[in-house]
């Protein structure tokens, strides 16, 4: 096992709670003005049914039709979080592997399941981006998001599948692949890969990180594996109406239209940073996740200006294969862009002098 110089448990939110709660959030990859008021209220609406234990059949059947799947090959979970930690600690494996720059969970899911966890680092040189040849032939499991979180990086469904091997599990990351327009690159719904496992979350697009809802797409006999490793009503009754509303058609639409939006206020957004190329400034491309990943010189300091300026960003160097020089941004609204890109300015002009 590697030597630890990263913090696996250090995510976005810390950068804005407490002192950091009034600050402008560009630090958590949720989108912004969520939940919708119509998905409030059918959550509101399942309050009335707290007095009975959950009954996840009608979600899960839900989920199970919007990716042309039997229910045998679908389960809920409390966020994308739980189903890592499922996969630690019910799949017998004996060398895991873990794609990095990419969030940290699974690894840190991984160790604490007792297993040791190797590394694959796509290089900034490569543009990120994954390399089949990288991931050792006797890894029998094997992690990577796409898209990439922090990276951007979209990965094409080709390569990602090259790693699939007899034996093996592969598993994807797709939390932010609504976020996609088309959700092109999507292995979500492929039975043909072998030993696939696709993670979902419906915290990002909806804003409902504070409720806990994604779910895993795999064969039947690894759902079974999983679900006997999970606890009694791991899912609450509020979760599966948010579940079965957020894989309806009329969501499906608005999050398709969505992902439209954030394409084009990412554009902006990276066209805005294009600004500072002279500075130093560069961003990790093409980015095609609703957040970019940038590199500046004395980004920490940088951080630390746009916070007394009103601004929370991620810092990169938790992540394994980044270091203090990288900043991850959330994409928002073109106001919010403005207002930031001003603030980075005074910020790197604050830490030149």
């Amino acid at each position: 096992m590697p030597t630890e110089a990263h913090d696996l448990r250090h995510h976005g939110d810390a950068e804005v709670r407490d002192d950091g709660a009034k600050l402008t959030d560009l630090a958590v990859n949720v989108r912004a003005d969520t939940p919708p008021a119509w998905l409030r209220e059918r959550i509101a609406e399942s309050l009335g049914s707290l007095a009975a234990y959950p009954d996840g059949r009608a979600a899960r059947a839900a989920v199970a039709a919007r990716h042309g799947l039997p229910v045998e090959r679908v389960l809920l979970t409390a966020g994308a979080a739980e189903a890592f930690v499922l996969l630690a600690r019910a799949l017998k494996v004996r060398r895991p592997v873990v794609v990095h720059p990419q969030f940290t969970e699974p690894e840190a899911a991984l160790r604490d399941a007792g297993h040791t966890v190797d590394r694959v680092l796509l290089r900034e040189a490569d543009g990120f981006r994954l390399d089949p040849a990288a991931v050792p032939e006797d890894a029998d499991l094997v992690v990577i998001g796409n898209p990439t979180n922090p990276t951007s990086v979209l990965h094409p469904a080709a390569s990602i599948a090259e790693l699939a091997r007899p034996g093996r599990t592969l598993v994807v990351d797709e939390a932010f692949m609504d976020a996609v327009p088309g959700e092109r690159e999507a292995l979500a719904g492929r039975t043909d890969v072998p030993g696939l496992v696709v993670l979902r979350s419906l915290t990002k697009t909806w804003g409902l990180a504070g409720l806990r809802i994604g779910y895993v797409l795999a064969a039947p006999e690894t759902i079974a594996d999983l679900e006997r490793a999970q606890p009694l009503w791991p899912v609450s009754t509020p979760a599966l109406a948010a579940a079965e509303a957020c894989v309806s058609p009329r969501a499906l639409a608005e999050a398709a239209h969505a992902a439209h939006r954030i394409a084009a206020e990412r554009a902006h957004l990276v066209a805005g940073l294009g600004e500072f190329a002279s500075a130093g400034l560069r961003v990790a491309e093409p980015a095609e996740g609703p957040f970019v990943l940038v590199r500046l010189p004395e980004a920490a300091a940088v951080r630390r200006h746009l916070r007394d300026l009103g601004f929370a960003v991620r810092r990169g160097d938790t992540f394994p294969g980044l270091d203090e020089e990288w900043l991850r941004l959330a994409v928002r609204d073109r106001g919010t862009v403005g207002a930031f890109l001003r603030a980075l300015g005074r910020a790197m002009d604050l830490v030149r002098r």
